[in-house]
């Protein structure tokens, strides 16, 4: 039985935000869904790196168990876009896409790395974080941070990109975290919302072409 891991956080009056209640859903690392109230921010996630599909519906039903909300309340989905890897990344992305569709309401696409710098820069621990990310294949995913602008959203100063472990050159704020947090994607959705900043475009992180594909015509044969 996977092990699932609630965090909760207890909003301040004056960080309450007028967005209603936010689902977020982000698979790129393990499993991680928080859904968020104007009282609260609860977040369910597994570490289980395999398990996204049979583990991402009883992280959502937890998640609003948990929060005191319910499905109906929701106003926008919240899809970290990754970057990741194909097979884990598309469970969540078609778990957000779907629970949008059915419900009528917004999705909203966030970097999932940019909910890791947020929680780094807010705790002031690092001043220009680089994400890194296990991609298989001797390879990282990385993306690289700057701060903060007045809106409280990460601004990157190198976009998400591939990078082989053997050209890897340590930096002093380089961040190698454990799992995506849903929590900080809907702190970051609040933001961009109330502040009217645009969403990252509606398309998967992938930066590289997934392992299955489509096979090819077959050739004609000549006679």
């Amino acid at each position: 039985m996977t092990e699932l891991r609630v965090t909760e956080t207890h909003r301040a009056p004056a960080d309450s935000r007028e967005v209603g209640v936010l689902l977020s859903i982000d698979t790129a690392m393990g499993s991680s869904v928080a859904v968020g109230t104007p009282a609260r921010i609860v977040e369910v996630s597994s570490d289980d790196p395999r398990r996204h599909a049979e583990v991402i519906g009883d992280l959502i039903a937890r998640a609003y168990a948990e929060a005191g909300a319910t499905p109906a309340e929701t106003t926008a989905v919240v899809v970290g876009i990754g970057p990741g890897p194909f097979t884990g990344l598309r469970v969540g992305i078609a778990a957000a896409t779907a629970f949008a569709t059915g419900r009528g309401i917004p999705l909203l696409p966030v970097q999932g790395h940019e909910g890791v710098a947020l929680a780094v820069l807010e705790a002031g621990s690092v001043a220009q974080p680089r994400v890194l990310q296990d991609a298989k294949r001797r390879e990282l995913f990385v993306t690289a941070y700057a701060g903060l602008d007045d809106a409280g959203i990460p601004q990157r100063r190198h976009d998400s990109s591939l990078l082989s472990r053997a050209s890897l050159i340590d930096e002093p704020g380089d961040i190698w975290p454990t799992g995506i947090p849903a929590g900080q994607l809907v702190r970051l959705a609040e933001r961009r919302l109330v502040s009217g900043r645009a969403f990252a475009p509606n398309r998967p992180l992938y930066l590289r072409q997934p392992d299955v594909q489509q096979p090819s015509a077959p050739k004609r044969v000549s006679t």
